[in-house]
């Protein structure tokens, strides 16, 4: 996703003066619904006036809102029958008008309705999970939801759990009667199939008591949330509401950073626990919390105190989580019993898996620079955080410092993020001129631009992207390749996303008379869409590589072009710009190359024939829920992958070694060095990066 940054890199875009003075409602029921109401009235009258392509609230639109949102509600329809759809078809064609009044009248029914029936289902499971199950009838199951239909009545209904947990248990049994013809080395009498089926059937109670309990915990905002996204699904796929929970979620991720205390939590039975404490973060500074300790209760400088026992981690995170500079006390029963209250200020915490870092690959007159960066983060925090421009000009000069014949840039499973920071990003490589094009619906395409002069790296470049690489990824790919900046290598697309957005804080979108009723959450939304600066847009059909590698997905539809209500491709014309010259025409030459090298290489070939088998398996969706015949197609299956493995993985190891200026504080600790040796562990086998360093070679042989 690109998020527009002001120069005031205010976090959220406000829009206000356009939609703050058209919220006007009926008499609410309750809070409760007043505050939904005004949810819904913001999001009408955003989409209405600023998204990219408004649409037309009539009964076709409110037809495909009521399909989406039973399928956000039961996806796998293992709640609701078909009586209860019928009832609801009443409201197939009048959503388009409730939207409008901010009525929630047929959220309010199907809900109601779906929550009756996941009252009764809740006990569904523990009937038939009591009772052995009969391995040898024969019978199957249908795998992919998309192709079911309702059941008929509740027996129906009680029968499709039964199937469904029936597979799931085959899948358990499968997996332990495996693991027992497997261990030579066991002295203990192997189980019978009955005691494996016990055993089985209790670990998917258990597994179903775990599931149920987290939908228990969903509170209204949650499931008003599945009803909205089912009417901004219909303008495009990125324009989402955010209730205040998800909302905080987002920014996380957009940032790499929170304002907590570095702590990661998890569930144990009835208590929240620390399942790691992150280094550097203001636990880990504090020093007293440790792995291990459960959390018993929690209390705010105000001094109100909560009791987390039997208390959810999504519920705990709430909590613990708080603003900078404040500050929160944890009770905690330690390890050896005893409890104690560890007192911890709050303060920025950095996800560093989420930050631009850097290695050096070969050695003597090959090294090659290899920069990760996992997203186009930015910086909401003030100027000591990070920012993903900043971060790569220094990893990019610690490379220099090395020696480095060529960078390459690995894009790979990149997201998107920030559009200010992959235009300056771009810039790092281009003297200046234009990054990208970008349409509001109406006015004219506007250009932006690199306007810093100078490179902060001149040399060789190799971009690696892959299906996952999209929005600011895809910006970053295709300036590289309109300008002939480097070489792009990857599989046969990017994911296609050719979408700006931006994000509206509800809480700053109503008067004060509403106070009481915030948190509203927020509303991503789609205002433009991009263009790259050749004139072509990337939505729908990507960036194709220079160099193109097989991957798992080159047989299997994927990317935005299979989502539903994505917005169209077109054109518009090209920017002024001005290609690059260094080494250009070498490419030709550099990428039959790599093609002839991949040809001859049984890796490449065995990835092929991979991705062949996923899209044969994908279309196989029956499953035979009789012992005898699922183990053997499992048994099947597994030989077949048996084929397959190591499949993506070099026989010839790279040299991979850490820049000189990040040793001492790799070296500070043990998990520092631990990180870096992992990450090193999994560079060096790396056939794609392989292959990506020989490119990066001949490059820098041309330049």
């Amino acid at each position: 996703m690109a998020l527009l940054k002001n120069l005031n890199k205010y976090r959220i875009l406000l829009l206000i003066a356009a939609i703050g003075l058209g919220l006007a409602f009926y008499p609410p029921e309750s809070k409760a619904e007043e505050k939904d109401k005004v949810i819904m009235n913001i999001i009408y009258q955003v989409l209405r006036s600023h998204h990219f392509s408004p649409q037309e609230l009539d009964d076709n639109f409110s037809e495909k809102a009521y399909d989406l949102f039973l399928e956000n509600l039961d996806y796998s329809k293992r709640f609701l029958i078909e009586e209860d759809v019928n009832s609801l078809s009443q409201y197939r064609d009048k959503i388009d008008d409730q939207i409008r009044r901010s009525d929630l009248g047929f959220f309010n029914e199907a809900f109601g309705i779906y929550f009756k029936r996941y009252v009764e289902v809740k006990g569904f499971y523990q009937e038939i999970l009591a009772q052995p199950m009969d391995l040898n009838v024969d019978e199957s199951l249908e795998t992919d939801d998309e192709k079911k239909s309702y059941a008929s009545d509740m027996d129906d209904l009680k029968d499709r759990w039964r199937k469904y947990l029936k597979y799931r248990i085959l899948l358990r049994m499968d997996e332990m009667m495996m693991d027992q013809e497997n261990d030579s080395t066991s002295t203990e009498e192997a189980l019978s199939i009955a005691e494996i089926e016990e055993k089985a059937r209790q670990k998917e109670l258990e597994a179903h008591e775990e599931w149920f309990k987290a939908l228990d915990d969903l509170e209204r905002i949650d499931w008003i949330s599945a009803y909205m996204n089912a009417i901004t699904a219909l303008y495009d796929p990125h324009t989402q509401y955010f209730p205040p929970e998800k909302k905080e979620d987002f920014e996380i991720n957009m940032t790499g950073q929170l304002q907590g205390i570095g702590a990661q939590l998890q569930q144990k039975g009835d208590y929240v626990t620390i399942s790691k404490v992150i280094v550097g973060s203001p636990c880990w500074k504090q020093g007293d919390l440790e792995v291990g300790d459960k959390i018993l209760k929690v209390e705010q400088e105000d001094g109100e105190a909560v009791d987390l026992v039997g208390m959810s981690v999504r519920k705990a995170v709430k909590h613990i989580r708080g603003p900078k500079g404040t500050v929160v006390k944890l009770t905690v029963r330690k390890l050896d019993g005893t409890k104690m209250d560890i007192p911890i200020t709050r303060d920025i915490v950095e996800l560093e898996s989420t930050f631009a870092k850097s290695s050096v690959i070969g050695e003597g007159d090959n090294k090659v620079g290899y920069i990760r960066l996992p997203k186009f983060y930015v910086n909401f925090y003030g100027d000591q955080n990070h920012d993903c421009a900043e971060d790569v000009a220094e990893e990019l000069e610690k490379l220099k410092k090395e020696g480095v014949k060529s960078v390459v840039l690995d894009l790979r499973n990149n997201g998107g993020g920030s559009l200010q920071g992959v235009i300056d990003i771009v810039g790092l490589f281009i003297d200046e001129g234009p990054v990208v094009q970008v349409k509001a619906s109406g006015v004219r395409p506007r250009v932006l631009s690199d306007e810093k002069k100078g490179t902060v790296y001149d040399g060789p470049l190799v971009v690696m992207v892959n299906k996952f690489s999209a929005s600011a990824s895809e910006i970053f790919a295709a300036a590289i390749q309109d300008y002939k900046r480097g070489i792009i290598i990857g599989g046969n697309s990017t994911f296609g996303k050719g979408t700006v957005q931006n994000v509206v804080d509800m809480d700053r979108a109503v008067s004060l008379a509403y106070n009481d009723l915030k948190p509203l959450g927020a509303l991503k939304l789609t205002i433009q869409k991009y263009y790259r600066i050749n004139g072509g847009t990337p939505q729908l059909k990507g960036v194709n590589p220079d160099i193109v590698m097989p991957d798992n997905y080159m047989y299997i539809p994927y990317g935005e072009k299979e989502q539903d209500f994505a917005l169209p491709y077109d054109e518009i014309d090209a920017a002024d710009y001005e290609i690059w010259t260094k080494g250009v025409g070498a490419y030709a030459d550099i990428v039959s190359r790599s093609k002839s090298r991949m040809d001859t290489n049984s890796k490449f070939a065995m990835i092929e024939s991979y991705a062949k088998w996923i899209k044969e398996e994908r279309e196989e969706t029956m499953v035979s829920l009789k012992l005898e015949e699922f183990r053997k197609y499992q048994e099947d299956y597994r030989n077949e992958a048996k084929k397959y493995r190591g499949m993506r993985k070099s026989r010839q190891e790279l040299v991979v070694n850490s820049n000189q200026a990040d040793l001492s504080e790799i070296e500070s600790s043990e998990e520092n060095i631990e990180k870096r040796d992992n990450w090193h562990k999994s560079l060096r086998k790396d056939l794609y990066l392989s292959e990506a360093y020989l490119v990066a070679l001949d490059l820098s042989d041309n330049y």
